[in-house]
């Protein structure tokens, strides 16, 4: 186990993941998560806890901060056991689903799509680009990209989950670690699920056959150009490659 050194970000993700918590936990919550972290002595031997909470006495907030601070400082792989339980616990609840923790932590309820009970695959991109036979080739380039470094890639063309289409793509976002999104003849949908991805505080990626398709109020977000030829594919995939290796 590694003794926790938190940053300023993921310090600041654990306070807002205790707020979650003091709004959400019940008894049986706090004891999972407690055996799923390896911490039933922390949480158990805390004195004041889970009687605060039985009671909603005035200390209990001050007493979850404490007990979720003493589960981290024993192991810092803790934070993310914390989240994930958070996540798939609470998602119909709203909540971070975001692979890049900010300074702040949205909470949402979703009255268009339905939240999927599963959370964050460290290991899926997620690839929208125009429904068309061209870009077939640029998805192949996509994939080799991320074979590269052990993740898989996904389409919502090649899922039927649910009865409603933007449903699959909703449920591919959330699920995603990363989102590509191509540009390319500036396609609506594509725009849109970029939204999406953005909204949820996904790792997006922009790629265009064109830089007049990046819209104006991305065009100050990094980018990668490319030509849909075999040269032009060859390109995408160093480039992309070298992106996703920081993700990894």
């Amino acid at each position: 186990m590694t003794p926790a050194v938190l940053s300023t970000e993921e310090r600041k993700l654990l306070i807002a993941l205790t707020r979650i918590a003091i709004k959400n936990f019940d008894a049986s919550d706090w004891q999972i998560m407690a055996a799923e972290s390896g911490t039933s002595d922390i949480v158990s031997g805390h004195d004041r806890l889970l009687r605060s909470l039985s009671f909603r006495d005035p200390d209990y907030d001050g007493n979850a901060h404490t007990v979720m601070n003493a589960i981290v400082s024993r192991d810092h792989d803790n934070l993310e056991i914390i989240a994930d339980f958070v996540r798939n616990r609470y998602g119909d609840a709203g909540e971070s689903v975001s692979t890049a923790p900010g300074t702040r932590l949205i909470t949402f309820r979703p009255s268009v799509f339905e939240v999927p009970e599963s959370g964050v695959d460290a290991n899926l991109i997620a690839v929208m680009t125009p429904f068309s036979p061209a870009f077939e080739p640029v998805f192949d380039a996509i994939s080799g990209a991320g074979f590269l470094h052990g993740f898989q890639t996904q389409r919502a063309k090649d899922i039927w989950q649910h009865s409603s289409v933007i449903q699959d793509v909703f449920s591919l976002i959330f699920r995603a670690h990363i989102v590509v999104c191509d540009f390319t003849g500036k396609n609506p949908n594509v725009f849109y699920e970029a939204g999406i991805a953005h909204t949820l505080g996904k790792h997006v990626i922009p790629i265009t056959q064109s830089q007049a398709d990046i819209p104006f109020d991305l065009q100050h977000h990094r980018y990668l150009h490319y030509l849909n030829n075999a040269e032009g594919r060859t390109g995408l995939v160093k480039g992309l490659s070298a992106r996703f290796g920081t993700l990894r």
